[in-house]
């Protein structure tokens, strides 16, 4: 590999064991490399891949999995959290829970639609569906480990950390160390689950733990008000566990999400979900002379009997393991890497990405995308290349599931002013329950928030049944700035949830300053230069109007005044003003070209915020962000 010059300096201490290397004789014999990425999740994975497609050398360093002592996983394994304890085996559970909550439960379908049912029905096989689940993931880790083969990618098992800004060095299965630099390095190590800090803790399980279950828990409590939480809670009570769900506020899902969507969701879980623990927080664990686990909490109360307590409170990053401190790198009091929006970090040529930066994003798609464009920038050629993280589609698989984009309606009226801002929301049993007891009918519920005077849709949430489905072809339209009108001028499809996302109340009307109502015509009905997709024709065509305008008068004004002058220096004044007359029109065209170029160089969320304030329609369509 590449020589470095030798600096003096201690062992490097790393965990795992083994033989350790004085740093300087690891400098003089690391392998060199283009890119050196740590982590072989989703963030890492993608950007490796899109970085060796550009031809650039690439090593992966990948932790594996291990368990310590008592049992607890370290490091997720080939493909990251999503693959092996995240969204892919979380995500067949939730199948799993919707097969039998069909045919039983108190929200149960198949009954209502005369499907015979026999008494005792819905029992799981706990182990069988586990043996499938960890076989799928089996084969996905495969995938991954083929892919990054296929791709040419040098895969290197073991957990490393920095020597320095350019070098690391990597603790293999067994101790053996090896040492590799490269100008560029990426960090995508990803996170773990925490555990609160009461007596009996480690009693509890977390979301991993959940996946390394021999049998399903007769009793059980999930702690947390996230997403993990209610989906936890959600999966272990449709598939038959007793499951309490337990948080410190009024409602789960706080963060993010619109009022009106955790309302609904609050009204299902009380009427068909898991027992709800509201304002009540945690203090101790403890394990009973039976083996049964009992949860005390501040206020007092507790839960007894229970064979699982899932703590579902939050992820930290794994940040600690890699030595930061020796490459430069800023990580904040929670261990996040901070990045700016191009994912650099404070040391140059390093990267971050994924479940360990402060970005706020922790999605599987989101640390894929990212990944892609670092790659783009880094490697293909395109410095604009980075994700927007704004206007990010994402699904809680409750139940029932929630889908949402954008901003909800408290954060529309923070950012543009409650003048600015509509809804149009609707709550209702779809078809799916036309049969079921009023009970056991589960609510869907829409909303769009609208701002300006165009109603462009900032923010798109729904809750029910397919919600998880329907949402990814409306964040499309979102991304691209449609407006109410844009949604109406689709015809819907009936008979489907879907469609009341186009037919809300007031279709095709628009409401005037008096009240009145009138017709609105679809974006397709506009003449071509009204459209306000051609806004920067009408301006261009407005100034060369105005140029022209005003040269003509002063030509005419100028003409006027030397009537009374000899033929000859009327011929000649005239020579003259024409020529000024053409500089002006040239000077006119030129202003208004400049205009253009100046309003389509804008940035998307300067050309958005204008279309909000000014009127502009969609000054942002067409634009993109990646």
């Amino acid at each position: 590999g590449r020589q470095l010059t030798p600096r003096r300096g201690p062992d490097l201490q790393l965990p795992g064991g083994g033989e350790r290397l004085p740093v300087e004789t690891s400098l003089a014999m690391a392998e060199s490399f283009d890119f050196i990425v740590i982590g072989g999740g989703s963030a890492g994975s993608a950007c490796a891949r899109r970085a060796a497609g550009y031809g650039a050398k690439v090593v992966l360093l990948e932790r594996g999995v291990s368990r310590d002592a008592d049992g607890t996983r370290r490091g997720a394994g080939v493909g990251g959290t999503c693959v092996n304890v995240g969204c892919v085996p979380k995500k067949l559970m939730f199948n799993a829970a919707q097969q039998r909550e069909f045919i039983h439960g108190p929200s149960s379908l198949a009954r209502s639609y005369e499907v015979n049912i026999p008494e005792g029905a819905g029992a799981v096989d706990w182990p069988a569906l586990k043996a499938k689940r960890d076989a799928a993931v089996k084969s996905l880790n495969g995938a991954y480990d083929r892919n990054w083969k296929k791709a040419g990618i040098e895969v290197v098992m073991g957990l490393g950390a920095f020597v320095d800004s350019k070098t690391i060095k990597v603790t293999q299965p067994g101790g053996k160390e090896r040492a590799f630099t490269a100008p560029h390095i990426l960090i995508a190590c990803g996170g773990e689950p925490n555990l609160p800090r009461i007596p009996g803790a480690k009693l509890a399980i977390t979301s991993d733990g959940f996946f390394d279950l021999e049998e399903q828990p007769k009793k059980a409590a999930v702690v947390g008000a996230g997403y993990i939480g209610v989906e936890m809670a959600g999966i272990l009570h449709a598939l038959g566990t007793e499951t309490h769900l337990v948080f410190r506020g009024d409602t789960v899902l706080r963060r993010g999400f619109d009022p009106y969507i955790v309302e609904t969701l609050m009204g299902e879980l009380e009427k068909h979900g898991p027992t709800l623990h509201s304002s009540s927080n945690p203090t101790k664990i403890e394990r009973a002379a039976d083996g049964t686990l009992t949860l005390d909490m501040e206020n007092g109360k507790s839960l007894a009997g229970l064979d699982c307590i899932l703590m579902a409170i939050g992820r930290r990053p794994v940040t600690d393991l890699l030595q930061l401190d020796r490459a430069g790198v800023t990580s904040n009091n929670k261990g996040l890497i901070t990045v700016d929006e191009f994912e650099n970090t404070t040391t140059p040529g390093i990267y971050a990405l994924g479940d360990c930066t402060d970005t706020g994003y922790e999605l599987t798609p989101v640390a894929i995308a990212a990944g892609r464009r670092l790659a783009d920038r880094v490697f293909g050629g395109e410095p604009r290349a980075r994700l927007a993280y704004e206007q990010i589609a994402t699904v809680v698989f409750s139940h029932p599931p929630i889908g949402t984009v954008g901003l909800t309606e408290p954060q529309a009226v923070e950012q543009y002013g409650k003048e600015q801002v509509q809804v149009k929301q609707s709550r209702f049993s779809s078809m799916l329950y036309q049969f079921a007891e009023p009970d056991a009918k589960v609510k869907t519920a829409l909303k769009l928030v609208l701002v300006g005077p165009e109603e462009r849709v900032v923010g798109l949430h729904m809750i029910g049944p397919f919600s998880e489905e329907m949402l990814q072809g409306f964040a499309v339209a979102v991304r691209m700035g449609a407006t109410r009108a844009d949604l109406e001028a689709s015809v819907a499809i009936h008979p489907t949830i879907a469609e009341e996302l186009v037919t809300f109340g007031g279709w095709g009307q628009k409401k005037q300053s008096d009240g009145a109502l009138m017709p609105m015509l679809p974006p397709y009905l506009h003449p071509h230069g009204a459209s306000t997709q051609h806004t920067w024709l009408q301006g261009l065509a407005v100034g060369v109007a105005v140029g022209a305008a005003a040269a003509t008068a002063v030509l005419t004004i100028i003409l006027d005044r030397r009537c009374e002058a000899p033929v000859a220096e009327s011929r000649k004044n005239t020579k003259i003003l024409k020529t000024k007359t053409s500089t002006r029109l040239q000077s006119s065209g030129s202003g208004a070209q400049g205009a253009h170029h100046a309003q389509t160089s804008a940035s998307p969320s300067e050309a958005r915020e204008t279309g909000a304030k000014g009127g502009v329609g969609q000054a942002a369509r067409g634009s993109r962000e990646f």
